[in-house]
């Protein structure tokens, strides 16, 4: 967990020094983000207790994902929002993200993952990298503009 942590902060601190001097697709970034946290939650599933080099590096690539999580999804909605509607648009963006942390959270979604992937725990990240990758590619269907 610590290298996920680390390489989150490193990743959003690079992110916003290179952002701050220069503009970037922040979709691509985005994309090439989420793509990084999906191959880093598949590379579970081949780590072993003997060997944490791969398990690091699957963290590594996850914390690159949350730390374009975090920031790049407010950016680019941020970019192509009229201003006079930011709060409300934000806020509801907001909810589409808070919700279903919520219902996770108390157990809403138990039931679904032991019915569809098994008691196998790993079988919940593959899912979640597959998860990631596809919503790498439909990164692709949002504006590009830079900035």
């Amino acid at each position: 967990m610590g290298m996920y942590g680390l390489s989150s902060m490193a990743f959003a601190f690079i992110l916003t020094l290179y952002a701050s001097k220069r503009a970037l697709n922040r979709r691509m970034v985005h994309l090439f983000s989420l793509a990084a946290g999906g191959l880093g939650f598949l590379l579970m599933s081949s780590a072993t207790a003997s060997n944490d080099g791969i398990l690091n590096a699957s963290f590594a690539l996850i914390g690159i994902a949350w730390g374009s999580i975090l920031s790049m999804p407010y950016a680019i909605l941020s970019s192509e929002v009229d201003p006079s509607k930011m709060g409300i648009t934000m806020g509801l963006f907001n909810m589409f993200i808070v919700i279903p942390q919520i219902v996770a959270a108390v157990g809403g979604i138990n039931w679904a993952y032991k019915t569809f992937l098994g008691d196998a725990i790993i079988n919940t990240m593959i899912l979640a990298g597959i998860s990631l990758l596809i919503g790498a590619v439909t990164s692709l269907a949002l504006p590009a503009k830079k900035g």
